[in-house]
């Protein structure tokens, strides 16, 4: 099955210890329906806003470690708080969005229960939250830390030029230079060119 709907006392196990009684009664008071997914490659997380006859709906990859599924779960309740506030008025991740996601995330830093580095990490985001939940690199890099290890997979920045990697669809590309912000990748099939953020995991592939 992709999906699979939940009770909300299942939810504790996918969250860091504590967090668990917050995080319910905000799903609860905003009558959430939460969706645990399977992997998805090209989201973490999704938001659907109510309708007549149907709750907010949210998905969360069920794969993520607890302090990223934590984090995507802020995210998409920052985008129903807003959608009660503000309606389809507003930019998707636009400042009335930030504002929101930044007073979830600064009510769980207060409970001081999460380790210092992605603590530190999150007290940044506070002054002006990515788009996407996990997007920001040095919170990608933290919240790495805590999962759980998978051979020969790095972020796409820890290997040299010249490497050879696949990513999740199967493609192979070869690490080029750096332009700017991200790295240049050629795709050994096409030939073609693509752009890809430093902390983008792939598999190496043995030289």
């Amino acid at each position: 099955m992709p999906k699979k709907e939940v009770p909300l006392d299942f939810l504790t196990r996918y969250l860091p210890g504590g967090t668990d009684q917050q995080v319910l009664s905000l799903l609860q008071q905003h009558r959430v329906l939460l969706t645990i997914t399977r992997e998805r490659k090209t989201i973490l997380g999704d938001y659907r806003h109510r309708t007549h006859d149907q709750q907010h709906r949210i998905t969360v990859n069920g794969n993520l470690n607890p302090y990223a599924f934590l984090v995507t779960l802020l995210h998409e309740l920052a985008h129903l708080l807003t959608f009660e506030q503000f309606g389809n008025r507003v930019q998707a991740h636009g400042k009335e969005w930030k504002n929101c996601y930044a007073n979830l995330l600064e009510s769980f830093l207060t409970l001081q229960l999460l380790p210092p580095p992605l603590h530190s990490a999150l007290q940044e985001m506070l002054i002006n939250p990515a788009a996407s939940s996990c997007a920001e690199d040095g919170l990608m890099r933290v919240l790495r830390q805590y999962d759980p290890p998978k051979q020969n997979h790095v972020f796409l920045e820890e290997l040299p030029a010249g490497a050879s990697f696949r990513i999740k669809d199967g493609r192979i590309f070869r690490k080029e230079a750096l332009l700017r912000k991200r790295y240049k990748c050629k795709e050994l099939k096409t030939g073609s060119y693509f752009l890809f953020s430093p902390v983008y995991e792939v598999e190496r592939l043995a030289d």
